[in-house]
């Protein structure tokens, strides 16, 4: 089992920017891969950026793509979102999820834990 704790939101000018951490424990975490997921007041959640157990590989949702990076410290079992350049429509509760299966996927379906999410608030 695996369990994961998110931090770092908040409130933030559009422009602003914040960096979100999630530290998990459980199972070794080097061993699987992690994304990050938002989901807006009324919407469905949605995927954000992933990233693969060594860090050698990222995927950006286009939405963030050049303004957000994703990394991780397998050291600190943590998983990082840098999130640079925020505008309104980032405004979100923001989960990392873990994928144990290494399916490497964009899609909910392919994460077996997430955690209890963060919010982020960008004003206009």
């Amino acid at each position: 089992q695996v369990q994961l704790v998110e931090s770092g939101g908040g409130l933030v000018q559009a422009g602003g920017s914040l960096r979100l951490a999630c530290v998990a424990s459980g199972r070794t975490f080097s061993s699987y891969a992690m994304a990050w997921f938002r989901q807006a007041p009324g919407k469905e959640r949605d995927f954000v950026a992933r990233i693969s157990k060594s860090s050698s590989r990222t995927y950006y949702a286009d939405s963030v793509k050049g303004r957000f990076t994703i990394s991780r410290d397998n050291a600190k079992n943590t998983v990082y979102l840098q999130m640079n350049s925020l505008k309104p429509e980032d405004t979100a509760v923001y989960y990392c999820a873990a994928d144990l299966l290494g399916l490497f996927s964009n899609t909910e379906r392919a994460y077996d834990y997430w955690g209890q999410g963060t919010q982020v608030t960008v004003s206009s």
